[in-house]
């Protein structure tokens, strides 16, 4: 064991008081705010408004049709498609009529493309000022419509809610929240497994290019020597995270220093269009409604299995990640021909954590979130829907059971190729030789 802490300390030290390391902790964090913010900046930016010219041979939907922030719609007089740029629009809307009152076919012309948007608010605005019309042609007096409308408006007259029944409890539901969370930490174990499983491949690639590998292979048993490599740089990726975690946090509480005027000015004349006592209403009950979706997700076991899941999906990957490292001589084609066996169950797992997402009790969820190549993107697609309601205790056991085990086997699995394969230079290995080594007989 004190060969492996040996081992697990120079791994350690020797990444983190890299510069690369150093860069890449700090400046990431700086540059996804700078990426959000650009976005948000720019989304901002490109909202315009475009102006449509309104030419309604039926005569029903003048000054029917209500503006939004990218469209404004106009009723100049004698508007054609020869004239309508000149009068300042972007676009005609031609509503045909061959009887002068009921709509035959609605086209829009404009000479530069205004984006599907546009054409859904048109569509919207038709379809409104149409059951409008049928309401009030069927004796439905327009006062009593607009009232209708109004109040039908106001979301808070609903209330919905959406319970778990567990026995005689009832758990209210968090299906956006199991949502966000499944999907976040199915995303950052995906990226982390493929960034630190290449980063441990690279470690040894070099070892065995600088025939450091054979001096330590020398005094240590191969098993040893993977373990402490494997766990050395998960304590790099553990450190490189909770940095992360810690340095978005201090950025995210200074956000308004970053965010571009415009950006604020946009923001502050979108709620001002809302009257004040909506405007309130809606945001007291939007901050009551996130609270209590967030307070009912069980972040302490959250947590606790994201971070197993972290370390433990890292480590079962890291072991196959070392063994193709250890074969690999200087050809970089050699080494993604031997990757594509590792990568392939890794983005299998993101592919299966997209549907159980949506249905975390299905066969497809239990079984990506029990095999262990694919458990650590999958079991976090579940565990926010509920446990023990969507993932069993016992489910929840066996898969951790799994994958322990799992890296336990890859490692011993890593430890026999790695003894034979970082020995051998100018030959191109193969999986079934890779395997042929891991089995034999000392």
């Amino acid at each position: 064991m004190k060969k492996v802490w040996i081992i697990v300390t120079r791994e350690y030290l020797t990444r983190v008081r890299n510069k690369t390391f150093l860069l890449s902790t700090f400046l990431f964090p700086l540059v996804m705010v700078l990426f959000f913010v650009g976005s948000a900046y720019l989304g901002a930016k490109s909202i315009q408004q475009n102006k449509i010219a309104v030419q309604d041979q039926s005569g029903r939907y003048k000054q029917q049709l209500s503006n939004t922030n990218t469209t404004f719609f106009g009723y100049p007089e004698q508007v054609s498609q020869s004239n309508y740029k000149e009068l300042g629009y972007e676009g005609l809307l031609v509503i045909y009529s061959s009887d002068q009152s009921t709509p035959d076919s609605i086209r829009l012309y404009s000479y530069q493309q205004m984006g599907l948007s546009t054409d859904e608010t048109i569509k919207s605005q038709i379809q409104k000022v149409n059951e409008d019309i049928l309401l009030l042609e069927r004796g439905l007096n327009r006062l009593v419509l607009d009232s209708i409308r109004k109040a039908s408006e106001r979301f808070d007259l609903l209330n919905y809610r959406s319970y778990k029944v567990s026995g005689s409890e009832l758990k209210e539901d968090n299906k956006s929240l199991a949502y966000a969370i499944g999907f976040a930490s199915g995303i950052i174990i995906y990226i982390t497994l493929f960034v630190y499983g290449a980063s441990v491949m690279r470690g040894v690639m070099e070892e065995k290019t600088n025939r450091i590998a054979e001096v330590i292979v020398s005094s240590v048993k191969p098993f040893q020597l993977m373990l402490g490599k494997i766990i050395g740089i998960a304590a790099v990726g553990l450190t490189q995270l909770l940095l992360w975690i810690g340095v978005l946090v201090l950025l995210s509480s200074l956000s308004s220093i970053f965010l571009p005027q415009e950006l604020l000015q946009h923001t502050q004349q979108t709620n001002e269009t809302m009257p004040s006592i909506v405007q309130s209403q809606a945001m007291a009950l939007k901050a009551a409604e996130v609270r209590n979706i967030v307070l009912s997700a069980n972040w302490p076991l959250i947590i606790a299995c994201f971070l197993f899941y972290f370390m433990g999906g890292y480590l079962f990957y890291a072991a196959l990640f070392a063994a193709v490292g250890s074969v690999v001589n200087e050809d970089p084609q050699e080494a993604q021909s031997l990757m594509l066996p590792i990568t392939l169950p890794i983005i299998l797992g993101f592919v299966m954590m997209t549907s159980s997402i949506e249905n975390p009790t299905g066969d497809i969820a239990f079984w990506g979130s029990i095999l262990p190549f694919t458990a650590p993107i999958v079991m976090m697609a579940r565990i926010p829907s509920g446990v023990p309601e969507s993932v069993p205790y016992w489910q929840l056991a066996l898969s951790m059971t799994l994958l322990i085990g799992g890296f336990l086997f890859t490692t011993w699995l890593s430890g026999k190729i790695y003894r034979t394969g970082i020995l051998m230079y100018g030959k191109r290995a193969t999986w079934k030789e890779m395997m042929r080594w891991a089995f034999r007989k000392n």
